[in-house]
């Protein structure tokens, strides 16, 4: 053994001493559930005694360290046992050898990951904060290198090492999109949108390939021990919490996803699948007869203005927002009396699942072929805002789409302009003064809407599908959308009223208040004085989301019948 490798041991040991010992010495999170438990030690052990006997809910969680996850689903063990749920958690314990908590930028050096993946820097760590959040609630804790036997693990290290390359992105086993969840938290861990060029590149995505392999090996065993009902875990997507979904739709147990919603202390759960992509098929009948009045209107409308400066949400992505026109026209050199065409980015990495209704294949083709067909209407000015979570958001992007456009385009046509990420420029200031937004996935698209702008969607925007937008499935019918432009004439009435109904949906039924999740550095955790604080009928959006993991019913918060939480 090399003095490294057996320093890099020795240190390995020492850290986890020191993470198993963490819940004294709060090294890793401040909350923890051990002291208010105890305060009502009878009452919890009597509540997990009757659970015992209710319907089975696994918490999937996998990844201890991911501290948004644990916060929420430690506090879902709680309020599902009090409400007879027998629940059982999941975590890694240092057993995948790449999985959705390690990044590139966690590493100074990519060749550790590649050599021993996140085990040195990142697994005692995140295996300790979540088992020691976790332990003191007394319930199951189930853990992957249980589940996985040695044959499995020999013939998911043989395959990751022996597949073609370009074989593993569409490699599916038993029906499960195994490479597709690789390939995305390979492209995730980088923060790009594509692999090529990447230090160690081959190397990390067949390391997340063994980890989806593993996974499946050890899901499937899970499922085959205990006959759970339903499976809650974060996003949905992803190695290994997208693995995870795709065994449970197989075993017809049901899927529930969620995610932290825009709005503050609000967060957005889904049946069966991630968000991303059950937001697209949500049937319209779910709001599209709401019954809507000016106190509504007033309440949607006030808090679409508050999203320019970001005050109820969050995360917002401007300190000091610049929304002076004169100013903006000065900086970017168009001239807003001429017929403007917005378009908005998104991250390129971000989600990189299949969509079917997609009429490009990935955002960036979708850029490039747009600029080029502007490039050919000299009567247009084409204003391109790129997404600012490129550079301010929880992951930087590591493959800026500048530098992209900048490799096809080193001259920028003189009809395009582009607002870069770094920029203060208001996005809803020079969107308004557009004939019409063109946008691939953003969300901004439920909010433009609103405000009476054409939006022509390209992508897996959650308005698609919402007979709000001109939607393109296809680069033919995308093209012809866009030779009928100018539109020069913003949405009819009735139309801006079924954007507004289904904005106010989105932002108000669909993202479910919990009123005591309080900010925490750059999170949230709960702030309790008292367990029966959990307990059903004391929060309606607690509630809400605790019978959609229980009996399967819709997660709509009905903020049109309450004042909110």
């Amino acid at each position: 053994m090399s003095i490294l490798k057996s320093i890099k041991k020795i240190l390995k040991k020492l850290k986890r001493l020191i993470f198993k010992d963490a819940s004294k010495t709060k090294l890793i999170y401040k909350f923890q559930w051990k002291e208010l438990l105890q305060t009502y030690s009878s009452q919890w052990q009597h509540f997990r005694n009757v659970a015992k006997k209710g319907h089975k809910i696994l918490i999937a969680t996998s990844t201890g360290g991911h501290f948004a996850s644990t916060s929420i689903e430690s506090l879902l063990a709680i309020a599902l046992t009090l409400r007879g749920a027998n629940v059982h958690f999941l975590l890694c314990d240092r057993f995948l050898p790449a999985c959705l908590q390690a990044m590139s930028t966690s590493f100074s050096d990519l060749t550790e990951f590649a050599n021993y993946g996140p085990s040195i820097s990142l697994c005692d760590h995140c295996f300790y904060s979540g088992h020691n959040l976790y332990q003191p609630l007394g319930l199951p804790i189930h853990v992957y290198s249980k589940l996985v036997s040695k044959k499995e693990l020999l013939k998911a290290s043989e395959l990751s090492k022996s597949i073609p390359i370009d074989l593993i992105a569409n490699y599916r086993d038993n029906g499960v999109a195994i490479g597709e969840h690789a390939l995305a938290g390979a492209l995730r861990f980088y923060a790009c949108g594509s692999l090529e060029g990447e230090q160690y590149a081959e190397t990390i995505l067949r390391r997340y390939f063994k980890a989806a392999l593993l996974t499946v090996c050890a899901i499937r065993r899970l499922f085959n021990n205990f006959s759970y009902e339903c499976a809650v875990f974060n996003h949905g997507i992803y190695v290994p919490q997208g693995l995870i979904g795709e065994i449970a739709r197989q075993e017809k147990i049901r899927v529930v996803n969620w995610v932290t919603a825009y709005r503050k202390k609000c967060f957005i759960f889904s049946h069966d699948d991630t968000y991303h992509h059950t937001m697209m098929t949500e049937p319209v009948d779910r709001w599209e007869n709401l019954s809507w009045g000016p106190e509504i209107e007033s309440r949607l409308m006030n808090y679409l203005k508050s999203r320019w400066h970001g005050t109820q949400d969050w995360i917002w992505f401007h300190e000091k927002p610049q929304f002076d026109l004169t100013n903006i026209t000065n900086e970017l050199g168009i001239d807003f009396s001429k017929p403007c065409i917005g378009m908005l980015t998104n991250v390129m990495w971000d989600a990189q699942l299949h969509y079917p209704a997609n009429a490009f294949s990935n955002m960036l083709e979708w850029v490039l072929k747009t600029i080029t067909y502007f490039n050919k209407r000299p009567e247009l000015q084409l204003l391109i805002r790129v997404h600012p979570a490129e550079i301010r958001g929880t992951i930087p992007s590591r493959q800026p789409l500048v530098k992209e456009i900048k490799k096809i385009f080193p001259v920028i046509p003189k009809n395009i302009f582009i607002i870069s990420p770094e920029s203060q420029i208001s996005t809803y200031a020079v969107m308004l003064q557009c004939d019409s937004v063109i946008i691939y996935g953003t969300k901004t698209g439920v909010e433009l809407t609103s405000m009476g702008i054409p939006v022509i969607v390209a992508g897996e925007a959650w308005i698609r599908n919402k007979g709000i937008t001109r939607d393109a499935s296809s680069i033919e019918e995308y093209f012809r959308i866009l030779d009928r432009l100018p539109l020069a004439e913003k949405l009819a009435d009735e139309k801006i009223l079924r954007a507004r109904k289904y904005a106010y949906h989105f932002f108000f039924r669909r993202m479910i208040p919990l009123p005591f999740m309080e900010p925490f550095k750059e999170l949230y955790k709960p702030e309790l004085t008292n367990l029966n604080e959990l307990a059903p009928g004391k929060s309606k959006g607690l509630d809400v989301i605790c019978n959609g993991i229980l009996s399967g019913a819709d997660f709509i918060y009905p903020a049109e019948r309450l004042s909110g939480e």
